[in-house]
């Protein structure tokens, strides 16, 4: 039986096996399904491997074996972090593939943070790559093996070195299990992988995902995409991203009978390449990589005409970068707004372009149930902005092992606290404001740092902002400004004055205006406004 904290309530859970949302299928069998259906298309490349369906299910089949045989079990966790190559695909299902609990921690991720996630999932084992330099993680990893008691292994892709941990290609090329041999099958309602959190405060928290759920994601997910057999994926975000693996991603694509490129980095040179060489149809980005790309796209000799969608997702796309993206690609810009812990929404790929631009979608679902509140919990009317609450098929229940988050993110009825300020259109849609703590509260003003950001990416050479509040003696906080720009930056007055004739309000305008060469990023692509805060109270 699933864990409380896995369980819906039995009459949703009836619900969604009963309208088609859920079925009995693991991951890993979606996976079989197609090798068995189509075993000669191409299922992945990555640099200058390319694996049909029939090559990546019996190397799956392989490594489930090698995995099994160390003694990794039904049930257990084990961390995985692999940059984007094709052994991550690999390693992701065989570990599903044998019933284990794959931990998808990014690349980026320090030390001290996957030590956390290793102690908190319980992990038997870790699985790493080989790097270099302050990049390789194999020391860390051994270190974090030593540590931690439940960690039995650990395995590495590359040269173990001094670690004592196992090579990866040895355990790969054990005899594969025979069919209906794997050992321990989870259930589809059963736990099948754990995610990190989106968040950029504090440890990453874990958010389980059943293969009912996430399947059911990923397949939808590839409809609402128009990801079908003759998609082309390319995945240049990092692949342990909820986006990169089920908004269609990696999972949604292989389930159609897709076809997925890994692109070893995010840049829009390496990416272009990719395009042009493997007839590229869809590509996913967060919103701070779009202007190079689009810069890039200017200038770029290579053929992108393939390409048919562009997505945007992660944290909320400026409108006047939402506009540009259908000319200077020549594909259809589709925004989506997600999170880790389940509710996906897309903009329509035939919806009017001002829609597009300008909202960040409707929930993928049917079943979907999305409410906007105000302060004390009350239902907000159509354009106010409120906290969006929500819950349904492939929305977590509960954090992993974190019972003391539940009363305060999960309302009574089963509802998940985004923690996102939205407000919803009369047509359903979704306009992402920003987060419940993204906000500058100015003398008692509260100002919502994405409207504010909203402006400043509207003026001429400005490629990015943000908006951040420091502690002021008079103000309580004030609003400090971070650009980057081509050429010279505006200067406050030159940022007020067009705030003010766009209607903004006074009190809007930021108190400081600082020129900055680049933004901090944290791990999922996001602006890291807690870095920016702390360097600002010592600068």
């Amino acid at each position: 039986m699933p864990q409380d904290w896995l369980r819906w309530p039995e009459e949703q859970a009836r619900e969604y096996r009963e309208r088609g949302f859920w079925d009995d299928r693991t991951l890993d069998a979606l996976l079989r399904e197609r090798a068995d259906r189509h075993g000669g298309r191409t299922a992945l490349v990555s640099g200058g491997d390319r694996l049909t369906y029939s090559e990546l299910d019996e190397r799956v089949d392989r490594l489930a074996a090698g995995l099994s045989s160390s003694g990794v079990g039904q049930g257990e966790r084990v961390l995985l972090q692999l940059p984007n190559r094709w052994e991550y695909v690999v390693t992701l299902f065989a570990l599903l593939r044998i019933g284990a609990v794959p931990v998808l921690a990014l690349p980026t991720l320090g030390a001290a943070e996957v030590e956390s996630l290793v102690r908190t999932a319980q992990a038997c084992a870790l699985v790493v790559a080989q790097g270099r330099g302050r990049s390789d993680p194999r020391a860390a990893a051994a270190r974090i093996a030593r540590a931690v008691p439940s960690v039995r292994g650990l395995v590495v892709v590359g040269d173990p070195g001094d670690t004592g941990g196992a090579r990866w290609d040895a355990l790969a090329g054990a005899e594969p299990l025979p069919r209906g041999g794997e050992a321990g099958r989870a259930g589809a309602e059963e736990l099948a992988l754990l995610l990190l959190s989106g968040g950029t405060t504090g440890t990453p928290k874990l958010i389980p995902r059943t293969h009912a759920d996430y399947g059911y994601n990923a397949r939808a997910s590839a409809g609402a995409c128009g990801v079908g057999e003759d998609a082309v994926y390319l995945a240049v975000l990092p692949v342990a991203h909820n986006f990169t693996m089920v908004s269609p991603g990696i999972v949604g694509t292989l389930a159609v009978g897709g076809t997925v490129v890994l692109s070893p980095d995010p840049s829009p040179t390496t990416a272009f390449a990719l395009v042009e060489r493997e007839g590229v149809t869809i590509t996913s980005l967060v919103p701070a990589l779009v202007p190079s790309w689009l810069e890039e796209a200017g200038r770029t000799g290579h053929d992108l005409s393939s390409l048919r969608v562009l997505q945007v997702g992660g944290s909320r796309l400026d409108d006047t970068t939402a506009r540009r993206v259908g000319p200077a690609l020549g594909c259809r810009l589709q925004q989506v707004f997600g999170m880790a812990e389940g509710l996906n929404n897309y903009t329509a790929l035939d919806g009017p372009d001002e829609v597009v631009c300008t909202t960040q979608g409707r929930p993928l679902s049917p079943a979907d149930e999305v409410v906007v509140v105000d302060g004390a919990g009350r239902p907000v009317p159509p354009g106010s902005p409120g906290e969006l609450l929500t819950r349904g098929p492939y929305t977590l229940r509960g954090y992993y092992r974190a019972r003391e988050l539940d009363a305060l993110r999960f309302t009574p009825e089963g509802f998940y606290r985004t923690g996102d300020v939205v407000t919803r259109t009369e047509d359903g849609d979704l306009v992402v404001v920003g987060r419940v703590k993204d906000q500058v509260n100015r003398a008692g003003e509260k100002i919502a740092a994405v409207e504010v950001e909203e402006y400043l990416l509207a003026l001429p050479g400005v490629r990015a902002a943000a908006v951040v509040g420091v502690a002021d003696p008079v103000l309580g906080e004030r609003s400090v400004a971070l650009l980057v720009a081509d050429g010279e930056c505006p200067g406050r007055e030159e940022v007020r004055g067009a705030m003010l004739e766009r209607g903004a309000a006074a009190f809007k305008v930021p108190d400081e205006v600082r020129a900055v060469a680049e933004l901090p990023l944290t791990g999922v692509g996001k602006v890291d406004k807690t870095r920016l805060r702390r360097e600002l109270e010592v600068s």
